[in-house]
């Protein structure tokens, strides 16, 4: 993009920032405060741990399957609209849940609040690059990074606290009050740019809904179930509503997804390393709480704080490297950010049965250091990259590679330490002696592979060339 994006003054451009931050915190404070308040709800409602975990796994699904859609609705109907009506759809389906009588309405909702979600996730990056001119865009994405960090610090400890002292409900009542603040101020504070005339193109948006939802369900199904005619059956669903859509896409006067916004290398590759960044950054996240809980027997509370580590230290940098990016580009700070996280996570893979829990705490700081390095620079440079009719769909393309790359974590994780740990070791909660051996060696192979996963995207990032479909040279 040109230094005359950005149509705010001075300070009214970081009201937008800070209007956008507010809303965009409620994301990962719902997720974290759920994934805390879980085992409450599963025994408040008498349900089977495979129901229950429906309640957080519905609502991922839901968000990662219609943020291409949102992007592109952004692009017509303008970023401010969708973004708000995010926000009052989330404040009121926040409310159903908190309200729901069974557990299978408390599902139901979950997957109405990740319709709500979906919309406000797809529009931050677009709204930010529409403020910021150019040379001040990657130190606007940092500060905003600062808002996904809070929200993913605060989160567990405000869930369990709501959880023992209100009850479960009040997690999501908790929502109402920040999400209508937020609306207020967005409403009055955000940029009304015009949407550029189009229509939605209905036909790819059912299509990629199937293929990322069916594609992502597949992956989740996959760990836990096996290769069963139902998991089989979800992959050739994502195979063929993938292909599907790719043919429409490509026939499509309007498409939903334009794939000649992938012609610039500069966006593709940092797509790509964005991607890996996600699947490194969630084998820890995952993992990481399971080596504390049966290898060194920590406390949830003991848990809680070690894993704090992490999004405070990525509080602490992105900022500064946002700003460093504006000055002397995106792919340095991008690689160096990347190759830390995968130092750490080697690190993480040395991590011996004796540790005391500052020893992982250390590791999960470098960690964050190197995601704080890594992630403004690259989200610079895939939203610098984007021509600006398609800023929304950009936008929504950022936030689609990180869910995709969490569930893919996730799964990479998972897999690895089930092939390596015996399955009578996997279903022991405290470990000691050889269980807690057989156990690390598990972890161990697990972090290696976050670990290549990380030395990828440090390559990806090194990749920083190419022209924009326009014919503009790539940004840096």
């Amino acid at each position: 993009m040109t230094e005359s994006r950005g149509t705010e003054g001075y300070g009214r451009r970081y009201l937008v920032l800070a209007a956008v931050m507010s809303g965009s915190i409620l994301g990962p404070i719902d997720g974290s405060i759920v994934n805390v308040i879980l085992p409450t709800i599963t025994e408040s409602f008498g349900a089977s741990f495979s129901t229950a975990q429906w309640v957080p796994m519905i609502y991922l699904l839901t968000i990662s399957s219609l943020l291409l859609t949102y992007g592109r609705l952004g692009d017509i109907l303008g970023y401010k609209k969708v973004f708000a009506a995010g926000l009052v759809c989330f404040v009121a389906s926040s409310a159903l849940c908190a309200l729901s009588p069974t557990i299978h309405m408390l599902i139901l909702f979950r997957a109405v609040q990740g319709f709500a979600a979906a919309m406000m996730m797809a529009m931050p990056f677009a709204l930010i690059t529409v403020a910021f001119p150019a040379r001040e865009r990657g130190k606007a994405l940092g500060i905003y990074a600062i808002s996904i960090s809070v929200g993913l610090a605060v989160g567990p400890s405000l869930g369990g606290f709501m959880a023992a002292w209100l009850g479960w409900r009040s997690a999501f009542l908790i929502n109402v009050p920040i999400g209508l603040f937020a609306f207020a101020w967005s409403w009055k504070v955000l940029p009304g740019v015009e949407g550029r005339p189009g229509k939605m193109d209905l036909r790819g948006s059912a299509l990629g809904f199937v293929a990322l939802f069916s594609a992502l369900l597949f992956v989740n199904r996959l760990q836990s179930d096996g290769a069963t005619r139902l998991v089989a059956a979800m992959f050739a669903a994502a195979v063929l509503a993938g292909t599907l859509f790719v043919l429409e896409e490509r026939r499509a006067r309007l498409p939903m997804l334009d794939f000649r916004i992938f012609r610039s290398r500069t966006f593709s590759f940092a797509c790509l390393a964005s991607l890996l960044n996600f699947i490194a950054q969630f084998v820890v996240v995952f993992l990481v709480p399971f080596y504390l809980q049966r290898v060194l027997h920590e406390g949830p509370s003991e848990v809680g704080v070690v894993m704090t580590a992490f999004p405070l230290a990525v509080l602490c940098v992105a900022p500064f490297s946002g700003a460093i990016s504006d000055r002397v580009g995106t792919s340095l700070p991008a690689f160096v950010g990347a190759s830390i996280s995968a130092l750490a996570l080697f690190m993480m893979a040395a991590l011996p049965a004796s540790a005391q829990p500052w020893h992982v705490g250390w590791r999960l700081a470098l960690f964050g250091v190197g995601a704080g390095i890594f992630q403004s620079p690259n989200n610079s440079a895939v939203m610098g990259n984007a021509p600006v009719e398609h800023l929304g769909i950009a936008s929504s393309l950022v936030a689609t590679v990180r869910n995709v790359g969490m569930v893919l974590g996730i799964a990479l994780g998972g897999a690895v330490l089930y092939a390596v740990t015996p399955r009578a070791v996997l279903q022991m909660d405290r470990l000691t002696g050889a269980d807690a051996r057989a156990f690390l060696d598990g972890l161990r192979a697990s972090f290696s592979a976050g670990a290549a996963a990380a030395v990828l995207a440090a390559l990806s990032s090194l990749v920083r060339t190419g022209r924009l479909p326009g014919g503009r040279a790539a940004g840096r």
